[in-house]
């Protein structure tokens, strides 16, 4: 890791232009630029420091003041917009900027002296006001509780609910293929008929795990009723419907010719 080195009060070159023009109270946006780069030249020289990694960066500046210095005399460059070009616009800026990190710099190391003092006190709450809990009261939480005010909130919580479902893959559908044909779930409703001679219809089409089983063992139903193996009935309308077994599973017969068309 390399060790930082400070060159007298200076840590860069930028550091010695700003000192330079902060001395000679100079405007930061008008430079002087061979005023500065004279002195500047003379603190070079002065400077005892031989660290040849640490002069280059100085040394650097010291042809960009000198190639600033030339431009300056030479009749000024025209940008494309049509105004003069200042070939002290690039340090300026940079000077700008350096001096905004070092004051920056300064803040951050005043607010870090100023936090070195700062202690806080452990909390020390005892335990008994710790365990405390207030007690609830049913009927004080439910107070002013209306019909329209809990249809109020459950919709607010579905609105909630449907903002996460994905607008595109909530539309995807599913792959299936034919689960059961008719003559298959003909032999299935012979060996439920075996146990369950009086069934409920809702009861059995809730238990089937999918749409196509619920239309198959709708068709089978009917296709047991039209050969007389099971009879239908329903006291009022909407009621459930009741199905009984009028004929004996075991000699039902002729239950596979029942094949998808």
């Amino acid at each position: 890791m390399a060790i930082p080195v400070k060159l007298n009060v200076f840590e860069g070159p930028l550091d010695l232009l700003l000192h330079l023009i902060e001395k000679n109270k100079i405007d930061i946006y008008d430079i002087p630029i061979v005023e500065i780069t004279d002195q500047y030249m003379e603190y070079i020289r002065a400077m005892e420091e031989e660290d040849l990694g640490v002069m280059s960066e100085f040394m650097v500046m010291a042809a960009t003041l000198l190639d600033i210095k030339c431009r300056m005399l030479l009749p000024k460059e025209v940008s494309p917009e049509g105004e003069e070009e200042d070939p002290r616009a690039e340090l300026v800026e940079k000077l700008l900027e350096y001096k905004m990190y070092k004051y920056m710099s300064y803040e951050l190391k005043d607010r870090m002296e100023d936090s070195a003092g700062v202690f806080y006190r452990a909390p020390d709450i005892p335990k008994e006001v710790l365990k405390y809990r207030p007690e609830v009261n049913p009927s004080q939480l439910l107070d002013g509780l209306t019909l329209e005010k809990m249809n109020t909130v459950f919709q607010s919580v579905v609105r909630r609910r449907e903002d996460r479902i994905d607008p595109i893959r909530s539309r995807f559908g599913k792959i299936e293929k034919e689960e059961v044909s008719l003559s298959e779930k003909m032999l299935q409703m012979k060996e439920y008929a075996m146990t369950h001679r009086f069934f409920s219809f809702r009861t059995l089409i809730e238990g089937q795990s999918s749409r196509i089983q619920r239309i198959v063992t709708f068709l089978s139903i009917l296709e047991l009723m039209k050969v007389g193996y099971i009879h239908a009935s329903q006291e009022q309308p909407f009621d459930d419907i009741e199905i009984q077994v009028v004929t004996d599973p075991a000699s039902w017969k002729n239950l596979t010719e029942y094949a998808d068309e």
